[in-house]
């Protein structure tokens, strides 16, 4: 009787020895993948604090962007403004163009009947010089002959 309970230890013994290595094997990896969770725990903060501060940039840029794309507008409003002015003006300038074109032409059409005028002027102012210069020859002949 003896010998069965003491196989009967030894047997709980040896349960329970393996018992108490399948513990110890269970807490060291309990505790590996503690260790495991607080690394991911902890890279899980990092990149959640990265992330953040990139939302943050990312904020910052379209904030920037936004208020320079508001200036560009402003600008843009401003040129077409400008260039409607400068449509208008061209439009002016173009008109005045054309009168002042019509005026040339006028101007030139009377310059060259005024020249034409001139032309015969001289012409007759010629004549005129030649009968004076004849007067003058009769009218010296007879102070002479007087």
């Amino acid at each position: 009787r003896l010998t069965g309970q003491q196989q009967e230890i030894n047997s709980l013994m040896q349960r329970k020895s393996a018992v108490d290595e399948e513990n110890a094997r269970l807490k060291n990896e309990f505790s590996n993948l503690n260790w495991k969770f607080k690394d991911k725990s902890q890279e899980l903060k990092d990149t959640e604090e990265c992330a953040q501060k990139k939302e943050e940039q990312n904020r910052l840029v379209i904030k920037n962007l936004e208020e320079e794309n508001k200036g560009l507008n402003i600008c843009c409003a401003d040129l077409l403004n400008d260039l409607e002015k400068l449509r208008k003006q061209e439009a002016q300038w173009k008109k005045e163009k054309s009168g002042n074109d019509a005026r040339i032409k006028n101007l030139e059409t009377d310059l060259a009947e005024t020249r034409e005028q001139i032309k015969s002027l001289h012409s007759i102012c010629s004549n005129l010089s030649s009968q004076v210069d004849v007067k003058q020859e009769e009218l010296f002949q007879k102070d002479c002959d007087v």
